[in-house]
């Protein structure tokens, strides 16, 4: 009778990364036993958390050949010029991809909201959030890369390729083609006009921390960052509020949306003067964005195996069609989704 051999291959890195955290931080007390996953990503990327003395800490493994720890090596630093809680770098080394970082807490706003939260806790939590955000847009941008037009078309390309394509298994006729070439062109020629800041690219709930320590520091936390581009001015709150995440209602979107403008026009930050500009400008940098999301979300699962991001398929899709359904400029993006989902319409009904 064939044996099978059920054992895992050995985890190279790990034992590399142990090795390193005995030999360069023995000072600080660490206890390579209780060394345990933190998190992962959709990238190559993995944290671990180990306890140190009377605290934990956060280490990070990002493989050389996929990763480039230098970015959030620059944007921490950005980050941290403008007084936000970003994790202290702690020890470094970038010729194998490990960095060791000061923890902001156990627990994201996202696994906090999984759990249930009070509406009067999660209303003080986002108002700390929002103001982040702002304060965030006042950092410098040198050093960072532009995302410009080029690198929104590129991004918009996954959503026909990637969902349309390959996970619904359909084929564009040309003139959805065309549609959706026009429907690109326009969203891109109005989000490159926006002013340009830090944009975060993922400002939500798996990305900011719920510090409920003074030791973790001020709330929010704010991690995986190294993404960080010089971009418009709309595209993070349009990460917050429509939350791949988390579902937001309507209402709940524009309240948000509202005490960010008022918070922005505060500090002197390049927003719309009349909110009404503002909430159409970020909504349609939202449906750029969401659609790239399901172009993203179908990627990683039929080609990297992580098919739990396609539990976030309906949600994203419910915020493209929110803002599909208001703007006449999108009606052939909605056909096109109705024959994708097998619906039709007709006078205006959705059959």
């Amino acid at each position: 009778m064939t044996q099978h051999n059920t054992q895992q291959p050995p985890d190279n890195r790990l034992t590399q990364l142990k090795e390193w955290l005995q030999h360069t931080t023995p000072s600080m007390g660490i206890a390579l036993e209780t060394l345990e996953p933190a998190s992962s990503d959709a990238s190559f990327r993995r944290y671990f958390r180990v306890k140190a003395h009377d605290r934990t800490l956060i280490v990070m493994d990002a493989p050389p050949a996929q990763e480039n720890c230098e970015p959030f090596l620059h944007v921490t630093a950005l980050l941290r010029d403008v007084g936000l809680n970003v994790p202290t770098i702690l020890a470094q080394n970038l010729q194998n991809g490990f960095l060791l970082l000061s923890d902001l807490g156990p627990q994201t706003y996202y696994q906090a909201i999984q759990t249930g939260l009070a509406d009067d806790i999660l209303q003080a939590r986002y108002k700390e959030a929002l103001s982040a955000l702002a304060t965030m847009q006042t950092a410098q941008t040198s050093g960072l890369p532009f995302y410009d037009k080029p690198r929104m078309l590129t991004e918009l390309s996954l959503f026909p390729e990637w969902y349309v394509e390959r996970h619904c298994n359909a084929t564009l006729t040309r003139q959805e083609k065309d549609d959706l070439n026009k429907l690109f062109q326009a969203l891109v020629n109005d989000n490159v006009r926006a002013e340009k800041v830090l944009v975060h690219r993922d400002f939500h709930s798996p990305n900011l921390m719920l510090c409920t320590e003074p030791r973790f520091g001020a709330n929010p936390g704010i991690i995986d960052y190294q993404d960080a581009v010089a971009g418009p001015i709309t595209y993070d709150i349009a990460s917050l509020v429509m939350d791949a995440r988390t579902s937001w209602e309507e209402p709940q979107q524009l309240d948000w949306a509202i005490r960010y403008w008022e918070e922005a026009r505060k500090l002197g930050l390049p927003v719309d003067k009349d909110f009404a500009d503002f909430h159409r400008a970020y909504e349609w940098m939202g449906l750029q964005r969401n659609l790239r999301i399901l172009g993203v979300f179908a990627r990683l699962s039929l080609r990297d195996g992580k098919h739990h991001y396609l539990d976030h398929i309906p949600r994203v899709m419910a915020y493209v069609r929110q803002v599909a359904d208001r703007y006449g400029e999108f009606k052939p993006l909605l056909r096109l989704l109705d024959r994708l989902e097998g619906k039709t319409r007709v006078m205006g009904l959705s059959l």
